[in-house]
């Protein structure tokens, strides 16, 4: 298949791309001190189909960055007035949008054809400028789509709103290099690329409208999630036969030795309890439901279940390709950390394995008072949090 054939297919492998920046400069040119306008060539397979501007604004060595900005025009002149006082300095208000402050990344023209126009895609291209131009001082500021003068705005706008960008004025949105949040984000949008080109390129010429945004539990994901519950399953069954009453040890291996401290004297009823959260939470996921999590014990399954899902990503993906093979591709297939923020209503079951919150799960300690915290201690891990979709009583447990 030619390049020019692939450019209307519906279908677009992240894994084709790359990426390569030029930069000419005049040795003795003054105007280039502290300003620097980078190219990005976009490849497909060897072949180019797009560009990408960035403009690197060195505030220590530009002299008056406002004036230089203004004097190149287009979207760096409307950025300079926007985030700049006349004499060079950032504005007051911009200051106090960014913990640090040096230098400022400006990106002004993003260009890429169908399929390619996937911010995800987009995404990942500017986390690179963002890691080849930047350290943690610098502002990087992408437009919004209502920008009429970008070309892309739209595209680098989604770009930004993945990389945790935050609105600045009207038309601008602005990525704080020195928080930790839009690392975290960028790891996020590589290891969704990552996954969607290993296990099925995504469908970038969908018709999916704008509510689609909205992130959900995709077939694949909720697939390799129910892997993962499966096998956690068939573990938990065998150790609660090996394991009867006895206590776990100190250093021990398995699953009931990766909870928390707090749960290794429990007896083999309420590890039988706890092996039968991972079968409900399957049994949600076969029978087309989010696994959402009805009680704490089902809370610290599904934490378990997506840390494994992980491994299996990671270490077993020819299993998971044959499961997953033949459903549909979805934007946010493979997204992992969108399971931790959406299905979970929080996280304080988390806290039993730090160590300095000893005696957290007890009702009556003054943290857990304080937040409100509930069902934290072994023996309330499986009593519902709400009554009106406690599941059945009578439902018995799994055959080991």
């Amino acid at each position: 298949m030619t390049l020019s054939q692939q450019s209307t297919a519906v279908v677009a492998d992240p894994a084709l791309l790359s990426v390569e920046f030029r930069h000419e400069h005049q040795l003795l040119d003054r105007s280039g001190d502290g300003f620097q306008i980078w190219t990005a060539q976009v490849r497909a397979e060897g072949t180019p189909i797009g560009t990408m501007r960035v403009g690197r604004c060195l505030y220590w060595k530009g002299g008056n960055l406002h004036d230089r900005m203004v004097d190149e025009g287009h979207f760096l002149a409307h950025v300079a007035r926007q985030v700049l006082d006349p004499d060079g300095s950032f504005s007051s208000d911009f200051e106090e949008e960014m913990e640090m402050l040096s230098s400022l990344l400006v990106f002004d023209h993003l260009e890429l054809p169908s399929p390619w126009q996937e911010p995800l895609i987009a995404a990942a291209l500017v986390s690179a400028a963002i890691d080849r131009f930047t350290d943690n001082y610098y502002a990087v500021i992408l437009p919004t789509g209502a920008i009429g003068i970008v070309q892309g705005a739209a595209l680098l706008h989604r770009a930004g709103e993945l990389l945790a960008a935050e609105e600045f004025g009207e038309d601008l949105v602005v990525i704080d290099t020195s928080l930790a949040l839009p690392e975290e984000a960028a790891r996020r949008v590589r290891e969704r690329l990552r996954s969607l080109s290993q296990y099925g390129p995504l469908d970038l010429d969908s018709d999916d409208d704008e509510d689609d945004e909205v992130w959900e539990l995709s077939p694949r994901t909720a697939a390799v999630l129910l892997l993962a519950l499966e096998d956690q399953s068939r573990q938990a069954w065998e150790e609660v036969t090996a394991l009867g009453d006895e206590p776990l040890a100190a250093g021990a291996a398995g699953l009931f030795a990766s909870l928390p401290r707090i749960t290794f004297h429990q007896l083999a009823a309420w590890r039988r309890e706890m092996a039968r959260t991972f079968d409900d939470l399957a049994s949600d996921i076969a029978g087309g439901a989010d696994p959402l999590p009805r009680s704490t014990g089902e809370e610290m399954a599904l934490h378990l279940a997506i840390s494994r899902a992980r491994q299996l990503l990671k270490d077993r993906p020819k299993q998971v390709a044959e499961r997953i093979g033949a459903l549909p591709t979805h934007r946010y297939d493979m997204d992992l950390d969108g399971c931790s923020d959406v299905l979970f209503l929080d996280h304080d079951v988390l806290m039993l394995f730090d160590s300095q919150l000893d005696g957290i799960e007890d009702p009556k300690d003054a943290t857990n008072q304080a937040l409100g915290m509930v069902n934290l201690a072994p023996l309330d891990w499986f009593t519902p949090f709400d009554t009106d979709t406690a599941r059945d009583p009578e439902r018995g447990f799994r055959t080991p």
